[in-house]
């Protein structure tokens, strides 16, 4: 309001300043670009006006104002090809129902449960209003109720088969829930409607990586370049599949040319960062620092930006610039996540008052008793990467991604009964009956099928799972579980030091990344001790320094034969979609293992939250 009223006054330079400190505060508060979208208008710089109302509703779609205002630069500066893409989403807006584009607000500023209650009663009197179904499934997937968002949408593309935008977001949900073949289908089906329109193009590559067919993806991404050859996206997403399949130098080519073409790209950036093997040159570094407080950028591309910065300079060792764009990174992320500590540590509580040896050994034998999963748990960047490439190397497993099986299913249990306002999980394991049980064990090898190659055993590599373990156990009670473990200060470092790009929102915090390797050292331990023997504990350090007496270890757990090529295990050509893919590929090397030694004066608060007793048994000072 403070800014409105400098804009009323003519006093643009303190109005720009207030919205400026506002969006640091708050990145996710579209208003505030809305606001300077008014701004930026008023003092004729129409640029930055339209990037400002382009994240403004970026934010939130349902800002008309700032559909209008890019309707009107765009307009003005005859720009018809923007002006036919704005003309119908703004008729879209127009003819939506009051109900909807309020709980579209409310889904902006982060208030989904109040927005799925107006959602839901207005559906209740349009059940078939195919953009009621779409918010309401916009919602789904913002709290992790995938299964809803894709009934949800599925029903909308079966009423309305030509609403573009209804099955671009069916494909994206069955993208979510790793369903490729089907998001394949009906990409295929999106593409059949248009074929030379590039956004379905790029979908259709996009979906072909994800089903292990990077021939045609790049076939596709050419395609579109061959049309749009300096289209950023097109060219980071070429990279990202020439990345997997291990063309590297090609990946880097692709990078760069998205850098030529947009030197405020900052995924490109943060790509070529994220091989971890890649080293900026100084045209390169100069580029980013010039870019990186661009007033131009998006919060997201001056995050990536920040994150590369931070690799740059700790390649130089200049560690004090490295960490401050490290923290300065983490906390842009920060400002946009909704994570608490809180409440995380009492999910690990509830996990430890309902999961008893008790309960696990009553229902030892209820689930589905097939041994062919092999999970790989443990904190991000904690060499679970490394694990799997060692087990994939075997005849007899199958090497697949970080599965969100066990994970979706904790949330539909957790979800339970709309009405409750108490959550249902974990404290309803202790009520299925054994049939449940055996079915969802069922189901989960029936859904993650799609995945395998025809190997006996096949690896669900999501690290987050140490935290259900529990309902693995009930649901597949001979299921193989490996704790992939890490020094605290190496795996904490390591994880702050990492842009994901969804899930771990623990790690944009010293403080916060600390507290989570606690309460995780904690619940493994409860773990351990209601299910003794059942979980085989892997030290990263010493995978590397015994790596031949460890994997003889990990194989002897999952009663595998010894096969050499899990030694030899950078030999194995397998498509790899994790930060450590380029390292994987190489003979196992000790450089990492003692970086964060390097930023040691600047980790105080994360020594802190670890605790006294973690640090002393890793002698932490």
């Amino acid at each position: 309001m403070r800014a409105v009223c400098m804009r009323y006054l003519g006093n643009h330079d303190e109005a720009l300043a207030t919205l400026t400190r506002l969006q640091k505060d708050n990145p996710l508060f579209s208003r505030a670009f809305q606001e300077e979208g008014h701004l930026q208008m008023a003092r004729v710089d129409y640029d930055a006006a339209l990037k400002a109302y382009q994240q403004a509703t970026r934010l939130n779609p349902a800002l008309l104002a700032s559909w209008k205002g890019q309707l009107a630069i765009h307009s003005e500066q005859r720009n018809l090809v923007a002006v036919n893409q704005i003309k119908p989403q703004l008729e879209r807006l127009g003819q939506l129902p009051r109900p909807l584009l309020a709980a579209m607000d409310l889904v902006a500023q982060g208030k989904l449960i109040r927005a799925e209650d107006i959602c839901r009663q207005f559906l209740q009197k349009a059940p078939q209003h195919i953009e009621g179904m779409r918010v309401l499934a916009d919602i789904g997937i913002k709290l992790g109720v995938l299964d809803d968002a894709e009934f949800l949408l599925e029903s909308a593309v079966l009423m309305s088969p030509n609403h573009a935008e209804a099955r671009i977001e069916y494909i994206e949900v069955l993208r979510k829930r790793q369903k490729f073949d089907m998001a394949l289908m009906e990409a295929d089906k999106l593409l059949a409607t248009n074929p030379a329109n590039p956004q379905f193009q790029s979908l259709y590559a996009i979906v072909c990586m994800q089903t292990g067919d990077y021939t045609r993806a790049l076939t596709f991404f050419d395609r579109i370049l061959s049309v749009v050859p300096a289209d950023a996206g097109t060219l980071t997403s070429k990279g990202h599949a020439l990345k997997t399949i291990g063309q590297t130098d090609n990946a880097v080519a692709s990078y760069r040319q998205a850098i030529d073409h947009h030197p405020d790209h900052g995924e490109a950036y943060f790509s070529l960062a994220n091989l971890k093997t890649y080293k900026f040159s100084d045209p390169e570094l100069k580029m980013m620092q010039e870019q990186e407080d661009n007033p131009l950028s998006t919060p997201l591309d001056r995050t990536h930006i920040k994150f590369a910065l931070g690799k740059a300079y700790e390649d130089r060792q200049e560690f004090s610039l490295s960490f401050d764009q490290y923290a300065q990174g983490n906390a842009l992320k920060k400002g946009q996540s909704r994570y608490a500590t809180d409440q995380m540590l009492e999910e690990f509580e509830a996990q430890k008052r309902v999961c008893t040896s008790s309960l696990l050994s009553r229902r030892d034998k209820a689930g589905f008793d097939a041994p062919d999963p092999i999970f790989i748990t443990g904190l991000p960047r904690a060499g679970s990467t490394l694990l799997e490439q060692i087990l994939a190397s075997h005849s007899q497993v199958d090497g697949t991604l970080e599965l969100p099986n066990i994970i979706a299913l904790s949330h539909s249990l957790r979800r339970g009964d709309r009405g409750s306002a108490k959550s249902t999980y974990p404290d309803l394991l202790s009520q299925l009956a054994d049939q449940q049980l055996r079915d969802m064990g069922e189901k989960y090898l029936q859904d993650t099928k799609m995945h395998r190659a025809g190997a006996p055993f096949f690896i669900d590599k999501m690290p987050n799972n140490f935290r259900h373990i529990g309902l693995i156990k009930l649901i597949l009670p001979n299921a193989k579980i490996i704790d992939a473990r890490r020094h605290p200060m190496a795996c904490c470092w390591s994880g702050f030091k990492q842009l994901f790009a969804e899930g771990q929102e623990f790690t944009y915090s010293l403080e916060d990344i600390g507290h989570y390797y606690r309460g995780y050292i904690d619940l493994m331990d409860h773990w351990h001790k209601v299910l003794p023997g059942e979980i085989l504990t892997v030290q990263h350090s010493q995978v590397v320094d015994n790596l031949e007496d460890e994997v003889r270890r990990i194989l002897d757990f999952c009663n595998l034969p010894f096969e050499q090529s899990c030694v030899e295990f950078h030999k194995t050509e397998r498509s790899i979609r994790t930060p450590s893919s380029e390292q994987v590929r190489q003979p196992i090397f000790r450089d990492s293992i003692d970086a964060w030694k390097n930023y040691n004066e600047w980790l105080d608060p994360l020594k802190e939250s670890l605790g006294s007793d973690i640090r002393e048994s890793y002698n932490i000072v």
